[in-house]
């Protein structure tokens, strides 16, 4: 059970691997893209590539989907990357239902792991696979395994990376469940930290954030759904930025621009950042020096004025 590219590589693995997989369950073809095509999930197209039955339930607590689950017969359910899975269809398989999360549990529990690892500075992640119960990601602990993120690492080479992580990851704890060596170790809750949805508020910038945390939240957030700001009135996104040397002067604005003819430089609170990759609304994404050429933008002129009658919170 799994939806996006980062749930693709472990259904690779297990599909390539002794074990059968009897049916993927994944999210419902949506329209994307400027073409509004129906478009399959990632999870979809390699389960269809190679086939293997696929259901796209729109409701998990529809009964006609846990009747097809049950007469599966199937030993295990596993679930990376998907949907709360309710009591009536996680407890369905003998030997349980487990997840793979993407931290190393209890920390960041939550829909937004990889995210949040990025966004509050953390040098390690890692996967944690568990038993699912009733309350998200809190079920037993089978096996976790490490990796360092790196300076330059951002949402999209860190969930590659761990993705990749996954598929040999996956292989170890379904072998374990399969030679009984995988009891589960509780969680303890007093050591969890949450990692809830990112949403258009909790993903608007913050120009008072010092210099370092600003670049670790647009670091969190790259590519998608990305950290975004505005400027003359339009929403601005921000895929990239750096540590810029320049000092602001004392009272200085949070988000204004800091006079500089060749590089996009805005003041922190306190330093500043250079932003070096960036989508103005309606355009395509540009370096900061394009945008510097083609808006022109004035020295004490401030991003982060939300507009009136904006609907970004609705």
């Amino acid at each position: 059970m799994g939806t996006p590219e980062f749930a693709r590589l472990p259904l690779v693995h297990l599909a390539g691997s002794r074990h059968s997989v009897l049916a993927v369950v994944t999210g419902p073809d949506k329209y994307a893209g400027r073409g509004h095509k129906l478009v399959q999930t990632p999870v979809k197209q390699e389960a269809l590539a190679r086939g293997i039955p696929v259901m796209t339930p729109s409701s998990l607590r529809d009964e006609s989907l846990a009747e097809s689950l049950r007469l599966l017969a199937a030993d295990l359910f596993v679930v990376i990357a998907f949907r709360i899975l309710p009591a009536t269809l996680f407890s369905i398989p003998k030997l349980g239902s487990i997840n793979i999360h993407g931290s190393l549990l209890p920390k960041y529990r939550g829909a937004a792991p990889i995210n949040w690892a990025l966004i509050n500075g953390e040098v390690e992640t890692g996967l944690t696979s568990f038993f699912l119960k009733r309350e998200v990601d809190t079920g037993n602990v089978i096996l976790q395994v490490k990796t360092s993120i790196a300076d330059d690492d951002t949402y999209d080479s860190l969930a590659e990376k761990m993705s990749r992580m996954a598929g040999p990851f996956l292989m170890d704890t379904v072998d374990a469940i399969e030679a009984g060596r995988a009891d589960g170790i509780p969680q303890d809750d007093a050591l969890a930290t949450s990692a809830p949805k990112l949403t258009p508020f909790n993903s608007m910038i913050d120009w008072g954030f010092p210099a370092v945390n600003l670049r670790n939240f647009v670091r969190g957030l790259c590519s998608k759904p990305g950290a975004y700001s505005f400027f003359r009135g339009m929403r601005i996104k921000i895929l990239g930025c750096e540590i810029a040397n320049e000092v602001a002067e004392p009272g200085i604005r949070p988000g204004t621009v800091l006079r500089d003819k060749r590089r996009l430089v805005v003041a922190c609170g306190p330093g500043a950042v250079e932003i070096t990759r960036i989508v103005p609304q309606g355009k395509a994404e540009m370096s900061g020096a394009a945008f510097v050429n083609g808006f022109k933008p004035l020295s004490e002129e401030v991003f982060g004025e939300i507009p009136q009658g904006i609907k970004e919170f609705e």
